[in-house]
């Protein structure tokens, strides 16, 4: 077997949470970032606590907001259609 073909593996590898937590695993990197961990975690918790670190709902909810002020000022074809012929009308 090649030595070059696995990784590094480190016993005691740091994982550290986003609410501050620390501990230690055997992982091939030596420091591990995570969001939610076993201490945070609603499910392992029992408190209902919403996670957004990524700000996805705040950006979801600037989309669907820019969407519905874009499609209110927009004219359909139908209604295009209708002005242009009544400027025609009013012309002739």
């Amino acid at each position: 077997m090649k030595k070059q073909g696995h990784p590094e593996y480190f016993e005691t590898a740091k994982v550290s949470c986003a609410c501050g937590n620390t501990f230690t695993v055997g992982s091939t990197m030596k420091e591990v970032q995570i969001e939610v961990c076993s201490a945070c975690h609603p499910f392992y918790t029992g408190k209902q606590k919403f996670l957004d670190t990524a700000r996805r709902l705040e950006k979801f909810k600037d989309r669907a907001e820019k969407k519905t002020t874009v499609s209110a000022t927009r004219k359909g074809k139908k209604v295009k259609k209708a002005t242009r012929a009544a400027k025609k009308a009013t012309k002739a």
